[in-house]
């Protein structure tokens, strides 16, 4: 994605760092780590297309069921790619600079992507 393509950030310069809201943060990723997720995503939206079938079919309960924790499954897998990502650029870059914004930020997330 090219920077012309970006959207503007949807908020006014905020009057502290930290009030900032997360659709004005981005993250440029690499084409390969681009194509990885958004596989990942693609492919999972398939899937859910697949259950709304089978529900509009009168599929049985426990063949959609078996195939909602196929999805639950896959969507773990998509954040544990996204968090690897983020953990080797975002925070190791972090880290480098002598900074321990984004391990913080980590650490506030890790809980919420525990439960």
């Amino acid at each position: 994605m090219t920077d012309a393509e970006k959207k503007p950030c949807c908020a006014a310069a905020p009057a502290e760092k930290d009030t900032a809201p997360s659709c004005c943060r981005h993250k440029d990723r690499t084409p390969e780590e681009y194509r990885a997720l958004v596989n990942r995503l693609s492919r999972i939206e398939g899937q859910v297309r697949g259950i709304r079938a089978m529900v509009e079919k009168d599929v049985y309960c426990t063949d959609i069921l078996v195939q909602v924790a196929a999805v639950n499954a896959a969507l773990n897998g998509f954040s544990k790619e996204l968090l690897g990502q983020h953990v080797r650029t975002c925070v190791a870059d972090d880290l480098r600079n002598d900074s321990s914004e984004k391990l913080d930020e980590l650490l506030t997330l890790l809980p919420k992507l525990m439960k």
